[in-house]
């Protein structure tokens, strides 16, 4: 499974972290109908926060070939919203949270789910 033409079992193991996490972040937000009530439940919020890191973290970890190979994936975009969620807590725009886990999460989880496939000869 993991030949030279495949990506390494490093990057295929923090790929299905990024797959991880992103599941938990919609499942944070399915049970709320609006940023509000969402943002209300600190839990939630929290919990959605912290599985942003995850994934900014994981990306952090990926090697460059793998960045490299999968570039259309927006790499440097997600570790900068990481580092914005990890150094700038209070600073953060709930509805820019609500609307990247609404509207960028799933697209994501979609495209390294793809990669996943792919690599596993399925």
């Amino acid at each position: 499974m993991f030949e030279s033409s495949n990506i390494a079992k490093h990057d295929w193991r923090i790929l299905q972290e990024i797959v991880q996490a992103s599941e938990k972040i919609r499942a944070f937000i399915a049970p709320f109908s609006d940023v509000d009530s969402w943002y209300a439940d600190a839990k939630s919020y929290d919990a959605v926060l912290m599985n942003f890191l995850v994934i900014g973290e994981c990306v952090i970890r990926l090697s460059d070939e793998c960045k490299d190979r999968y570039a259309y994936i927006p790499w440097s975009r997600i570790k900068r919203f990481r580092n914005m969620v990890a150094h700038d807590y209070f600073g953060i725009d709930a509805e820019e949270v609500w609307q990247i886990a609404q509207n960028h999460i799933p697209r994501l989880r979609q495209d390294i789910e793809q990669i996943l496939t792919l690599q596993s000869g399925m």
